[in-house]
């Protein structure tokens, strides 16, 4: 169940954000400024800027898949400066992902889950991932939608949602 509720999830979403990155570059080229002013981009002024928001996200997907499957994650440098640099983080945690089935989840329902920042106090697989990773990973990936969004991307609710397994 766990790997059903995180790995297709999580790189459909990167899919999806790798399309919405393609239409900020058109944007900024069309409009004829460099993307790094939009990397740099926030919606308040005590919020992380657009590139930290990308970075979060692809760090949530990728150590959430490892602390559930006792796996180590890749090490990413969090010094993406362009969206070359963030499309090759984003690539990167799709491959990571990729390599994971149904079975490298076993017993994670149950695996105690904890962060340093948590103080030694643990969450459960499955709580992590309800009460924890997924709300987090979309809440920087909807932050990251905003912040392209109010900078006048053209992007919506189908960009954000991409295909979905409609039946007939």
């Amino acid at each position: 169940m766990l790997y059903e509720m995180t790995i297709p999830q999580f790189t459909k979403m990167l899919g999806n954000l790798e399309r919405i990155l393609d239409k900020a570059e058109q944007y900024a080229a069309t409009k004829k400024f460099e993307t790094e002013v939009l990397l740099q981009s926030r919606l308040a002024p005590d919020q992380f800027p657009l590139v930290k928001q990308l970075q979060i996200v692809c760090d949530t997907a990728k150590l959430c898949t490892a602390r559930l499957t006792n796996q180590e994650a890749p090490a990413h440098q969090d010094n993406e400066k362009s969206f070359s640099d963030v499309r090759h983080r984003v690539a990167d945690v799709k491959k990571y992902l990729s390599k994971f089935s149904k079975k490298d989840f076993e017993g994670a329902q149950e695996r105690q889950i904890t962060q340093a920042r948590w103080e030694g106090k643990y969450l459960l697989g499955e709580e992590y991932v309800q009460q924890h990773a997924l709300p987090n990973f979309y809440f920087h990936l909807t932050t990251a939608y905003a912040i392209l969004r109010h900078n006048g991307v053209d992007v919506g609710k189908k960009d954000y949602l991409g295909e979905l397994p409609f039946k007939k």
